[in-house]
């Protein structure tokens, strides 16, 4: 009981571990603008959640049980959006089943190696994830229409204007002593270098 408990708080923790790698839902309104961040966040969360549940368990087919419990945390929250009165089209969920589908494949295939998992099965899901993904954005309806009739009341972090700072930070102590000490750094390297010849 206690193995199988353990199961299943690697696969949650594993889940909220992707969760908070950033967006982990296409919401129609920017859903180009974050597929780079999206992929980059994702594949590698995917990779690392599935691989370690994966070898954790031994079993091929554990990381496409992880990519589904992902894909059923995000209807939920389609489902949640839609419930708001949102369009059906306003989240695309993602696709994360194939890729893991190419890692627990390539896991088996290696016959259990677990380096093989990582490297080969890590490789796979970098390359196919964001292709998934795009063919899957490319199917939605109309995402201006979308984003003009539905604005989100928030930005993502990665949207939202940053303010200029530049007389705060010339003002600043610390920017001025940075400053100073990367223009020093060649002078004295150069000098401790002579020294020492």
């Amino acid at each position: 009981t206690t193995h199988y408990l353990f199961i299943v708080v690697v696969a949650v923790n594993s889940t909220l571990l992707t969760i908070n790698a950033g967006d982990y839902i296409f919401y129609t309104d920017w859903m180009w603008t974050s597929l780079v961040v999206f992929s980059i966040s994702q594949s590698t969360m995917l990779a690392v959640g599935a691989i370690y549940y994966m070898l954790f368990t031994g079993v091929p087919g554990t990381a496409t049980y992880y990519a589904t419990i992902m894909t059923i945390y995000t209807w939920v929250a389609k489902g949640a959006w839609f419930a708001l009165g949102y369009p059906y089209d306003f989240i695309v969920v993602p696709v994360w089943i194939p890729s893991a589908m190419l890692l627990d494949l390539s896991y088996w295939a290696t016959r259990r190696n677990k380096h093989a998992a990582i490297i080969i099965g890590g490789t796979l899901v970098g390359l196919s994830f964001p292709l998934f993904n795009m063919v899957n954005l490319l199917l939605v309806r109309d995402p201006l229409e979308v984003a003009f009739k539905y604005p989100r009341p928030t930005l993502p972090a990665y949207m939202t204007p940053i303010e200029p700072q530049v007389g705060k930070f010339y003002n600043s102590p610390v920017a001025l002593g940075s400053g100073a000490g990367a223009v020093l750094t060649v002078p004295i390297a150069a000098l401790g270098a002579k020294l020492n010849t």
